[in-house]
């Protein structure tokens, strides 16, 4: 019996021996170091969101006949509040970190002011209630989540017909004025980040902040009787300049998520 256990012990140390001989003789390849792979900004996305905003405008009284000023002296009415966004764009990332893009979107609130004919001593509130917009935004991507970017374009704005009061007493004076459309052109600014921050894990979600002002064309606004809705012969000359601050929450579709690590 003991020659027996001594011979199989001999055995198992030789094949160990052998194995472990095999194992020092196999080649030892090293796993390939991982390739960061930056998410592209490329694709279509959709926002939407709210902001606050101002305006001001140079007003005058002139003749609606002869477009002549009545009063010698201008003034510069204004007003603010509050509004809601929503949009959609398109944009095209460069080799080197720089975005292009093109959008439209529109804003609906209540951007609430005066016009006043200071001749008649009557008065109106008027609101910019929507406008809309289109055109193309240039960025740089100051990290591979964030881009910092500036925009430019056409847009369109539409005031509310106000009813006109007497200024002293309060009470209407049986005259109006009608809404209107005015178009321009804006610029502006703003920095969009993915929400992947904090823990959060938001693929495809960011968030941007914008500053935007438009620049509108004049409009002679008509001073009209409401029984008769026949103007008389006074306008009210207004040139609109509306500052708009929002922050919007914006879906990107093609978005695949931050840095990954790829083998």
């Amino acid at each position: 019996m003991k020659k027996i256990l001594l011979a199989l012990t001999a055995v198992a140390a030789m094949t160990g021996s052998a194995s472990a001989a095999d194992l020092a003789a196999r080649p030892y390849t090293k796993a390939p170091a991982p390739i960061a792979v930056a998410p592209s900004w490329t694709g279509f996305y959709i926002f939407g969101g709210g902001g606050g905003g101002v305006w001001d405008a140079d007003t005058g009284v002139q003749s609606t006949v002869t477009g002549a000023p009545i009063l010698g002296f201008n003034q510069r009415q204004g007003g603010d509040g509050w509004f809601g966004t929503v949009g959609a764009g398109y944009d095209w990332q460069t080799a080197n970190s720089w975005v292009i893009g093109v959008f439209a979107d529109g804003q609906f609130g209540s951007l609430k002011g005066t016009i006043q004919d200071q001749g008649l001593g009557i008065a109106g509130n008027i609101k910019n209630d929507y406008s809309w917009a289109a055109g193309a935004r240039l960025g740089y991507l100051v990290a591979p989540n964030v881009l910092s970017y500036v925009n430019a374009g056409y847009s369109s704005s539409h005031w509310k017909g106000t009813t006109l009061f007497n200024t002293a007493t309060a009470l209407p004076v049986g005259g109006h004025t009608n809404g209107f459309d005015r178009s321009g052109w804006f610029v502006g600014g703003g920095v969009e980040n993915n929400l992947n921050i904090f823990g959060i894990t938001a693929p495809g979600w960011f968030m941007k902040t914008e500053y935007r002002a438009a620049y509108y064309d004049n409009k002679n606004i008509s001073e009209l009787a409401d029984v008769t809705n026949i103007s008389n012969g006074r306008d009210i000359t207004f040139k609109p300049f509306v500052q708009t601050i929002s922050t919007s929450l914006v879906y990107r579709f093609n978005w695949t998520g931050p840095v990954v690590a790829k083998y």
